[in-house]
């Protein structure tokens, strides 16, 4: 049995079956819908596996245009949009039972020097991840064991995810709670040394907590939702090389919930604090309404 890093590597190593075109695993999962950041990260599996390598990708902007179900393979669809001397461009569709469920814009840069550099500081001191527990023993710690669902998720988990303020689990402890959440996280084993690999995990990872920060004043982030929420976009921008299976914060807020959308942006740093990725998100909330017989 291959470990959760294992399995994820495994996820991210697309099929090519034509020159421009991939094909990917969606694992058969007791959800509703793939998850989004393993369509995000596979798209720029695809996209990056068309450039000549050379080129890290510095951003990505993206649109979820319809749930991919759980179980169905997903094709990827690279246009060969731009190959210019310092930049390339990929245009991915992701295509399921041949739906568009996704959309994915790429740019990759040629490393250069820059006449200047700066970044602003991080906003909170977080504490070193080691002294904190992780969100799987805190939720053990709250029910005294995990229901069999999430067991057989936490297994499968393939990021060690720790809150750097502890859960809240009551409606009253989301009073007045500001907009933001951070997190440390890290895969919990190595990824190895192939750096598209990393961007691409680090692009699953991001899709994990980042609405979080819409919900927090909202209500309690684990237990029974009262709302829906479904990705609508992601963006990213890549500052500086990484390695996802080491520590990183995750630092996320959310501005503005207004008309059934959240907006939430996120800062990657290092354990050195230096600022890694930066994210923007918008989701989509909806009150949950129980089938009927539910």
């Amino acid at each position: 049995m291959t470990n959760p890093a294992e399995r994820l590597v495994d996820l991210l190593d697309l099929e090519q079956i034509e020159v421009n075109i991939f094909r990917g695993a969606s694992p058969e999962e007791s959800l509703q819908r793939v998850f989004g950041g393993q369509v995000a990260g596979q798209a720029l599996v695809a996209a990056g596996r068309t450039t000549d390598g050379d080129r890290p990708v510095h951003s990505l902007h993206a649109y979820f245009l319809r749930p991919g179900r759980p179980g169905v393979p997903i094709v990827y669809q690279v246009e060969r949009v731009r190959d210019g001397r310092s930049f390339t461009t990929r245009r991915v569709t992701a295509v399921q039972q041949g739906r568009t469920i996704f959309n994915l814009t790429a740019s990759f840069h040629q490393p250069e020097e820059g006449p200047f550099e700066h970044q602003l500081p991080p906003r909170l001191d977080a504490p070193d991840p080691e002294t904190l527990p992780s969100v799987v023993d805190e939720i053990r710690e709250h029910l005294g064991a995990l229901p069999e669902q999430l067991e057989r998720m936490a297994r499968r988990q393939p990021f060690d995810i720790r809150y750097v303020e502890r859960l809240r689990w009551t409606s009253d402890e989301v009073q007045d709670a500001e907009p933001r959440s951070a997190v440390w996280m890290r895969a919990v084993g190595p990824l190895g040394d192939d750096p598209l690999v990393h961007t691409c995990a680090l692009t699953y990872a991001s899709d994990m907590t980042l609405l979080d920060a819409v919900r927090i004043p909202v209500e309690p982030l684990w237990g029974r939702r009262g709302f829906d929420m479904a990705s609508l976009d992601h963006a990213m921008w890549f500052h500086r090389p990484f390695r996802t299976d080491e520590w990183f914060l995750y630092d996320q807020e959310s501005p503005i919930a207004t008309g059934g959308r959240g907006l939430a942006r996120g800062r990657i740093y290092d354990r050195e604090g230096r600022l890694l990725v930066s994210v923007v998100q918008e989701g989509l909330f909806r009150t949950w309404a129980p089938k009927p017989g539910s």
